[in-house]
């Protein structure tokens, strides 16, 4: 069997483009349909009263915290695992 070995910049890449692209379609989706996206955002933490904490905020703002935050930090999280899986796949 072959032992497969990640470019850690190439998968922190994929890893952050992926993020970025479903960040954009769920905060499309938020803006599109609110309330179903609010349910199922309720139904992921466990049925946990959302509703409690306010309404959405879409704003310009709140949109590219995220979508910049969600992508460094999903960078990292891929650098970080193709150079623990080449570490932990060394016999």
């Amino acid at each position: 069997m072959t032992n497969i070995k990640h470019n850690p910049q190439t998968t922190a890449n994929a890893v952050a483009a992926t993020t970025a692209v479903v960040y954009l379609t769920c905060r499309a989706l938020v803006g599109i349909f609110p309330d179903i996206s609010f349910a199922v955002a309720q139904s992921w933490f466990h049925g946990i009263a959302l509703s409690k904490l306010g309404s959405w905020n879409l704003t310009a703002g709140s949109f590219w915290l995220g979508l910049v935050s969600s992508t460094i930090g999903a960078w990292i999280i891929g650098y970080v695992f193709a150079t623990l899986y080449n570490a932990f796949g060394k016999k």
